[in-house]
């Protein structure tokens, strides 16, 4: 049972860490370049703070996610990951926030602010924002799971061991 336990938790460790991977990977990977009529601009994910945001912030939890994977459970560090995948686990979903809403604004524009939709311009750029969002997600639900078992493991919050 402990086994089976302690290789869930560093599948499901292993799998927050790919997540964030892939996210940075394919959203520093986004650009696309279009021409129209003799104007030409070229999409990169750093036209956006918010898509920067993104990236080092996943670039920080994919590092974070990497050390945790090292470190052996026996050690008396892991009260401080809890600490640290509630830290992370909220810098996950801020950043996939503010991403989402440069998104959303770049896919329906704004007809209020006269901003008008690009996603019909850069599909391949969309889609990779989009594909990276979808990884973002993955992370910030698989980090709220290990915090919620780093919680109950950990801190025992309703005391049902006995001493």
């Amino acid at each position: 049972m402990a086994n089976t336990r302690r290789i869930c938790l560093l599948l499901l460790r292993f799998l927050a860490f790919a997540s964030t991977l892939s996210a940075v990977i394919v959203m520093a990977t986004s650009h696309e370049r279009v021409s129209f009529l003799t104007i030409s601009f070229e999409t990169r994910y750093t036209n956006s703070p918010a898509f920067k945001y993104f990236v080092i912030s996943n670039s920080v939890v994919t590092v974070y996610g990497f050390l945790a994977l090292l470190l052996p459970q026996e050690s008396l560090l892991w009260r401080l990951v809890v600490a640290m995948d509630l830290v992370f686990t909220m810098l996950l979903i801020s950043s996939i926030s503010a991403a989402l809403a440069i998104a959303e604004v770049g896919k329906n524009g704004n007809n209020y602010a006269a901003w008008i939709p690009i996603c019909g311009s850069v599909p391949k750029f969309c889609n990779q924002v989009k594909g990276a969002l979808i990884a973002g997600f993955i992370a910030v639900i698989t980090y709220m799971i290990l915090l919620l078992h780093s919680l109950h493991t950990v801190l025992d919050p309703l005391l049902l061991r006995k001493s």
